[in-house]
């Protein structure tokens, strides 16, 4: 009960962190949000999702019995970057809009699938009963 709990809550977190870093992606230093630095694209929330969502994969390999459970939060995240990017709110297609949608999934995804991989190869474990 409280293994699926824990994964539920880092499913959620994943959901939130997706739609935070897709919301975030278009930022620009254009002096209207961050100082004004030429208008160059300053894609943060690329940072953020290399760190967070390799992180969420390794706390949920502490609950996970199977690869899939450990693969749970870079599954939501993955979905919701489509869902939201594809058919977001006002018609507006952000995955299609350059490079640092790209940038963004790359910085994610693969991190996560590195730990989900380290997941699959450990050693298994005596199951307590």
């Amino acid at each position: 009960m409280r293994d699926g709990l824990a994964l539920a809550a880092l499913m959620v977190q994943a959901f939130v962190l997706a739609v935070l870093e897709l919301f975030f992606l278009p930022l620009r230093l254009d002096g209207t949000l961050l100082p004004r630095v030429a208008d160059y694209p300053f894609p943060v929330t690329v940072l953020v999702a290399t760190v967070t969502t390799p992180w969420l994969v390794v706390v949920a390999s502490r609950y996970a019995r199977r690869p899939v459970a450990a693969a749970s939060p870079l599954l939501v995240w993955f979905g919701t970057l489509l869902l939201f990017g594809m058919f977001g709110p006002g018609g507006d297609a952000v995955l299609m809009s350059d490079w640092r949608t790209l940038l963004l999934f790359a910085g994610g995804a693969l991190p996560a699938a590195v730990a989900v991989g380290a997941f699959m190869g450990r050693p298994v474990r005596a199951v307590d009963q």
